[in-house]
């Protein structure tokens, strides 16, 4: 039960921070000794809490979009442009996504990945921001599948679903408001489905006895994902993503310098 509350912490934390949560669940549950076929269904399960907190905090965007949808053209263009983001993700995860969990999914990878990924944020921060849309209602359809594209990225561990498309936003001339909110929308279709997909492929492993470690996890990421979600929008109302590109690298740095030494015994394989 302990090692379900500390998982779901760390997804609920990171899963929309340009950190990777999926990185940091494959660390922890090594670490936790619960990266068997049991911790890794439990990690997909608590993915719904982090997206229930989400779906929370924009519950009155989210319903409004819903009971319009049929008569209102921007619901209408505001769902399109989810779709559009969406889809590149959705097709090469499922020709894919079996092939990148075999190979990538390990210490290695991921903590390269965090090295790699916080140069990136560095090198897009320091660059000139020429912003032209500024509210998430003004994103073209172009540039949505620009950041559905950016997003196939995260399909390598440690890269970052909220970092690719934040980061791949900014690049495209959003607003650092505007990438950020439009990450955490493409997060309901992205998450919801992956999620969904993942619980009927791995069906065989669903136990009865585990719902009490399911409903803990699920918890601790609800309760991570909102105070993360309120924090993020508070902090880049102030701040760039330098700080988080930093301890990126460093906590990268730190992976492959505890393996290399045999401080820790990262095994080979999630």
């Amino acid at each position: 039960m302990l090692k379900a509350i500390v998982l779901g912490l760390v997804e609920g934390v990171t899963e929309f921070l340009p950190i990777s949560s999926t990185g940091h669940l494959i660390l922890a549950s090594e670490l936790l000794h619960f990266n068997d076929d049991r911790g890794k269904l439990f990690t997909i399960v608590i993915q719904s809490g982090a997206l229930l907190a989400l779906c929370w905090e924009y519950r009155a965007r989210l319903l409004s979009v819903a009971g319009n949808l049929h008569r209102d053209r921007a619901a209408q263009r505001f769902v399109l442009r989810l779709f559009i983001a969406f889809l590149p993700l959705a097709c090469v995860g499922l020709l894919f996504g079996d092939l990148i969990k075999a190979r990538l999914f390990n210490a290695t990878t991921v903590a390269t990945a965090f090295i790699i990924g916080g140069l990136i944020i560095l090198w897009a921060e320091r660059r000139e921001h020429r912003i032209r849309t500024t509210s998430v209602d003004d994103i073209s359809f172009g540039d949505a599948l620009k950041i559905g594209l950016a997003q196939v990225l995260a399909l390598i561990p440690g890269t970052s679903r909220a970092g690719a498309t934040i980061i791949g936003g900014l690049l495209f001339g959003l607003s650092r408001r505007a990438a950020t909110e439009f990450s955490f929308f493409l997060a309901i279709p992205t998450l919801g489905v992956a999620t969904l997909y993942e619980l009927y492929t791995e069906r065989a492993l669903i136990d009865g006895q585990d719902w009490g470690m399911w409903v803990a996890g699920f918890g601790a990421a609800f309760c991570g994902a909102f105070v993360s979600v309120r924090w993020l929008l508070r902090y880049i109302s102030a701040h760039d993503f330098s700080a988080l590109a930093w301890y990126r690298i460093a906590f990268g740095a730190l992976v492959l310098a505890t393996g290399h030494f045999g401080w820790v015994d990262w095994q080979p394989q999630y």
